[in-house]
């Protein structure tokens, strides 16, 4: 199971870990936190020190209710960090977390090795077109509405059998336009209950029929720290827990702030099913 980022194939038999960078003002968790490049190339520096195999970059939030950004903003955001890290990291391989082709466009074109889309392609009827295009790995996660309206469809009569039937979909979708890497993403949190989440996971081992890896991204999410009663900052005990669980289910790839931790998780998950 392998992907190609740019040339290079990377193995997904074992797991790997993606550090989340946010450069948006209003992220759930480290929104605004990098004032300057030197604390933005800090923070990437200790998450590519500590293991991380990729750097997942978004420039627009997609929490619940989250404001709307223009694509000519999100763009302004997003390509000076991709040449600044490009500039200082050689080789690392960037993932860019965004719906819109246009945004996928420059990125890749600026050297992204990956998109990240929320949507699967339903919010931007030209990504799938762009994607093919540049032959770069597609992340294809599972959402109703937007970010601004998803929290109003969390109604499923069998939330498992409808994802498996929207992943279908999306799949045959984007093989149709020619895309050959696909990274399958449940969507945790997104147009899901609290319940629904828990039920998502204790189920997700189903979705390996899909026969395609799959990304679990839960760090520091309300459905750790609603269910503890506690904050977003003081959810990384509760992320662990879940991410430990998730690659028992399968997941090839954990999406998290907490880097150190995660591969921690990764490195143990392998000893124990080491042959």
């Amino acid at each position: 199971m392998t992907i190609n980022c740019k040339g290079q194939l990377i193995d997904l038999s074992a797991p790997k870990v993606m550090g989340i960078l946010n450069i948006t003002p209003n992220s759930f968790f480290d929104g605004g936190k990098y004032k300057n490049e030197e604390e933005l190339l800090e923070r990437v520096g200790k998450m590519l020190d500590e293991g991380a195999d990729f750097i997942d970059v978004g420039a627009y939030s997609s929490k619940p209710n989250a404001e709307f950004v223009s694509e000519e903003e999100e763009i302004s955001r997003i390509i000076p960090v991709v040449n600044l890290l490009q500039k200082h990291f050689p080789g690392i391989i960037l993932s860019i977390d965004t719906f819109r082709a246009g945004v996928a466009k420059v990125c890749i074109e600026s050297g992204a090795a990956i998109i990240n889309d929320i949507s699967a392609g339903k919010l931007d009827d030209k990504m799938l077109e762009i994607v093919a295009k540049y032959q770069v790995p597609y992340i294809m996660m599972h959402m109703k509405g937007t970010p601004q309206t998803m929290q109003e469809f969390t109604q499923y009569e069998d939330i498992i059998k409808e994802m498996l039937f929207y992943f279908s979909e999306r799949i045959a979708a984007a093989r149709a336009h020619g895309i050959n890497d696909l990274i399958v993403d449940p969507g945790f949190g997104f147009a899901k209950t609290l319940d629904q989440n828990y039920f998502l996971m204790n189920k997700m081992e189903l979705f390996q029929m899909l026969e395609l890896p799959l990304l679990v991204g839960i760090s520091r999410k309300s459905m750790i720290h609603k269910a503890l009663g506690v904050s977003a900052e003081m959810a990384l005990n509760g992320t662990t827990f879940l991410n430990a669980i998730a690659l028992t289910k399968g997941a090839k790839i954990l999406r998290v702030h907490d880097v150190k931790e995660a591969v921690e998780c990764v490195h143990l998950f392998n000893k124990l099913n080491q042959k």
